[in-house]
């Protein structure tokens, strides 16, 4: 491998795969927190010359943590097609760019080839890619899921209902969820994130939860965001879960201290396949963004849009059926400021959809940051522009039991007018038959009257 490269006078040399991707990176605070961004520009710059001379194959058996000691990259590496990656294994990732972008590169062959690369080559691609290339590389990619429902398909945005209560009171949860569906959010699901992580709880919130989608015909998915071991057992006392949740991560070290592995998320596959309120084969739910693995001091010195990468290459084994980037939520050790957050976004929703799977996108922040509503709207837009199969639906975008600020049930009814998309088709349907909108999708005088549904 060529690691160096001269600019304006200098030479620059790199140590390695992990080092010359860490300078490649665009600003991040998470990267400098430890030391491995570039100092300079031109430093960066240097850095993704010579990351684009490199081949998908030396990026690929040049893991960034060593295959032996990870069970994150033996799964990025577990889940290649390796008829696929020999045949591309010598492009350059300047070359793969390039590809991504060529109209002759149809959105069924990028479908196709999204096992051949394992996480570190989509962080590779996506860092010597503008913000355009990001937006128009993902938006000729996109997957269609089914657990209960089906969400993804061309002309729709789905979103998550997450009506979440300080004290977990299922009828605040419901008076919520009442609202949002009445604006049209909750295609995706109905997702609670519980204060209290026990099954009797998470049972207690999800027959609540189904309780009113069942009685008011709402085609939809439930699930209750608590550590998936305690989703396990209240399924096993008999709780209404469509899916499964769990965050996942880019390091093994990371999973450990989320307390999951494959193996653990291979079981609840099983369980919620055989004992889940489901019908699809898409049964999981996972929750990632930049960042998590340094604020827990799990990244083993590797920049946090590669970790990033090599989570979506984990998940993809799994075949989920959403997937939730939240870069911005920890807060301004990860992410400092609103540009930082639109650029991490824009790289972690075409690098997921690269890699194969359907990108679900929350472009957030938490009120210690330098982030505003302006930069999440815009981030919001050119994610809506870039083809994401959904978003949240926060009452008045403020989470008041999660202290953060996501998109509101207006934002989500503004995307689908300005786009001229609808929910997803039975969902649509739904509506429809409610007079809540019309068959473009458009909201009528009902909507956002949530006492129609009691």
């Amino acid at each position: 491998m060529r690691l160096a490269t001269s600019l304006n006078g200098h030479s620059y040399r790199f140590t390695g795969v992990t080092d010359v991707l860490a300078k490649a990176s665009e600003p991040k605070s998470g990267d400098r927190l430890t030391g491995i961004a570039a100092e300079t520009a031109t430093e960066r710059l240097a850095a993704k010359v010579v990351l684009s001379e490199l081949t998908v194959g030396d990026l690929t058996e040049n893991p960034t943590v060593p295959y032996e000691d990870d069970e994150v990259t033996r799964v990025n590496w577990e889940g290649l097609n390796q008829p696929g990656y020999q045949s591309m294994k010598t492009m350059p990732i300047g070359e793969l760019r390039e590809w991504v972008l060529d109209h002759k590169t149809t959105p069924d062959v990028l479908k196709r080839c999204g096992r051949n690369f394992v996480g570190e080559v989509a962080s590779a691609v996506a860092k010597i890619m503008t913000s355009m290339d990001l937006v128009y590389g993902a938006s000729k990619i996109r997957y269609v899921t089914h657990c209960n429902t089906e969400i993804g398909q061309a002309g729709t945005i789905s979103y998550r209902a997450q009506t979440n209560s300080t004290t977990d009171d299922p009828e605040t949860i419901v008076l919520g969820l009442a609202e949002a569906v009445s604006f049209g959010c909750g295609d995706a699901c109905l997702g609670i994130n519980p204060v209290g992580d026990d099954a009797a709880n998470t049972k207690r919130i999800a027959d609540a939860v189904w309780n009113f989608m069942a009685r008011n015909e709402i085609p939809t998915q439930v699930v209750v965001l608590s550590h998936i071991t305690t989703q396990m057992e209240a399924v096993r006392r008999g709780a209404p879960l469509s899916m499964i949740f769990q965050s996942i991560a880019g390091t093994q070290g990371a999973n450990d201290d989320f307390g999951v592995s494959k193996e653990l998320l291979e079981e609840a596959y099983e369980l919620v396949k055989q004992h889940g309120q489901c019908q699809g084969a898409n049964l999981l739910y996972f929750e990632t963004g930049q960042g998590s693995e340094v604020s827990i001091g799990r990244d083993r010195g590797v920049d946090e849009q590669t970790l990033e990468a090599r989570t979506y290459g984990f998940g993809r084994f799994f075949r989920p059926f959403m997937v939730n980037n939240v870069s911005g939520f920890i807060g301004p050790e990860t992410i400092y400021d609103g540009k930082e957050m639109i650029r991490a976004n824009l790289e972690d929703h075409f690098m997921g959809k690269f890699l194969g799977l359907p990108m679900g996108m929350a472009p957030c922040w938490t009120n210690h940051t330098s982030i505003t509503m302006d930069d999440q709207q815009q981030a919001t837009m050119l994610l809506a522009l870039a083809g994401a199969n959904y978003y949240m639906g926060i009452p008045l975008a403020d989470d008041v039991m999660l202290a953060y600020q996501d998109t509101s049930f207006h934002d989500d009814a503004t995307l689908r007018e300005l786009l001229g998309r609808t929910a997803a088709p039975e969902f649509h349907r739904w509506m429809v038959s409610r007079g809540l909108c019309d068959e473009s999708g458009v909201l009528t005088e009902r909507a956002g009257d949530g006492s129609i549904f009691f």
